[in-house]
């Protein structure tokens, strides 16, 4: 069992910046892919990004990528986005999910066995 708790949210304008953490419990986090999804208001759950494993394989959606950047810490058990250059669009609930095991990071969300309970990010312009 898996339990994420992500941290990190908040309010911050247009072009600012914000890093996400999602702190994991049990032994085998670092076995686990991990993904960033977000859901804003009104609309369905979206990917953001994911990380393989062992770290080394990362992807990104097409919305955020060269903006956001996702990494790890096994010797934490933590994972975490840095969002660079916000945009309102940015704005969502955003989760961390758990995909086990030895597996590479996915975008779809039916892959994963674990999610957090979320963190918002407003964006305002």
């Amino acid at each position: 069992q898996v339990q994420l708790v992500e941290s990190g949210g908040g309010l911050v304008q247009a072009g600012g910046s914000l890093r996400l953490s999602c702190a994991a419990s049990g032994r085998t986090f670092s076995s686990y892919a991990m993904g960033w999804f977000r859901q804003a208001p009104g609309k369905e759950r979206e990917f953001v990004a994911a990380i393989s494993w062992s770290g080394i394989s990362t992807r990104y959606s097409d919305s955020v990528k060269g903006r956001f950047t996702i990494s790890r810490d096994k010797a934490k058990n933590t994972m975490s986005v840095v969002m660079n250059s916000l945009k309102p669009e940015d704005t969502a609930v955003y989760y961390c999910a758990a995909r086990g095991s030895y597996r590479s990071g996915s975008s779809d969300e039916d892959d994963y066995d674990y999610w957090g309970q979320g963190t918002q990010v407003t964006v305002s312009s």
